[in-house]
């Protein structure tokens, strides 16, 4: 299995049990804990080691004392989950609703929604180093959590792992905008699809 493998299943696993978690008191103390972590470096606040941490495999964690990118990918998901269930009537982790599609449907309304969105997805996607990035994650996520939109957060903390590896940026970008435009922009019709491709 490769780190990027159980980074997911670490992920998968966490929120399984978030979700299907009888005492509703715990799961709330949980989430209210890891709602302080977002935009901060793994490991800094001591009340989310056990949160992030607790049966981690060896192998994703960090050695050196800088964060790996295993950390960032599991404490980005899961401090952001934690912050988009805030106040949510529903479930707000989705799968198969990848980042890119959820941002689209965020951007559906009109140009200028969709400029909107895009300037800030793009600050995220452009961003080289993964403070800068969740910071721009932040911002989508509370948007999304305002319009009621779930995500996919195993999806995304792959997401996150994969953007912070040399090839793995490049192949997640063009995932995040292949899903947005298929999910913000309604097809042409089909008269005028034909017209531009005759062109």
């Amino acid at each position: 299995m490769s780190n990027r493998e159980m980074v997911t299943a670490y992920v998968a696993k966490r929120l399984e049990q978030w979700e299907n978690a009888r005492g509703e008191h715990s799961v709330r103390a949980d989430l209210a804990n890891l709602r302080r972590g977002t935009n901060k470096r793994p490991g800094e606040l001591p009340e989310l080691w056990g949160l992030l941490f607790r049966d981690l495999p060896e192998e994703l964690m960090s050695k050196t004392g800088e964060p790996t990118w295993a950390e960032w990918a599991i404490g980005g998901a899961l401090t952001l989950y934690a912050l988009h269930r805030q106040g949510a009537t529903r479930p707000m982790h989705k799968k198969g609703e990848r980042l890119g599609l959820a941002v689209g449907r965020l951007a559906k309304g009109g140009d200028d929604r969709l400029k909107a969105v895009q300037r800030r997805f793009n600050a995220f996607a452009t961003a080289r180093a993964m403070p800068e990035r969740m910071h721009h994650l932040r911002g989508l996520i509370c948007q999304l959590r305002s319009e009621d939109i779930p995500l996919d957060y195993v999806a995304l903390a792959g997401d996150l792992y994969d953007c912070q590896t040399p090839d793995g940026a490049a192949k997640a970008r063009l995932r995040w905008g292949q899903d947005l435009y298929r999910t913000a922009l309604p097809p042409k019709p089909n008269k005028e699809r034909e017209d531009n491709d005759h062109e």
